[in-house]
């Protein structure tokens, strides 16, 4: 036997707007009446800063908790690859948790490497749960002025 249901608009919204949400790795929004829906987020992606100056782009990631030894960064093929893991802390007898909203799990982050970045120059360092890339910019051919003889 076929059942009709409902359309509820409303409920089609707050899934939408809790799916931008976690897209966007932003916390679950409140529900009506102080309720709050669980959200399966199956991965997360640190949040970089990317700059640039005369010699060489410099991208920054936020890596809070998670290990030096669970960071990889590759250069190959024009692009940059960030890859790690955030582990999940071990549960202790008589510890319960409320509420865990922080994502972990494995990482990945790509970015397309510019016309003028070098790939053979890349050095990264580690600290205080930031990772910091040095991408260093190739030498731009200066033109050079050729001397025209009259023959």
């Amino acid at each position: 036997m076929n059942a009709l249901t409902r359309w509820n608009q409303l409920r089609q919204l707050e899934a939408l707007q809790h799916g931008l949400g976690s897209l966007f790795n932003r916390s679950p929004a409140q529900w009506p009446e102080g309720q709050e829906e669980q959200i399966a987020v199956p991965e997360w992606a640190p949040l970089v800063d990317i700059s640039e100056d005369d010699k060489e782009y410099l991208i920054k990631a936020e890596l809070p908790e998670v290990k030096r030894e669970d960071v990889k960064v590759t250069a190959e093929e024009g692009t940059l690859t960030i890859t790690g893991e955030r582990k999940f802390e071990k549960e202790e007898k008589g510890k319960k948790y409320h509420r865990v909203e922080r994502s972990y799990g494995s990482f990945v982050r790509n970015f397309s490497l510019p016309d003028d970045a070098s790939p053979a120059k890349v050095s990264a360092e580690f600290k205080d749960g930031v990772l910091t890339v040095h991408l260093a910019k190739t030498e731009k051919p200066k033109p050079q002025q050729i001397e025209v003889k009259v023959a």
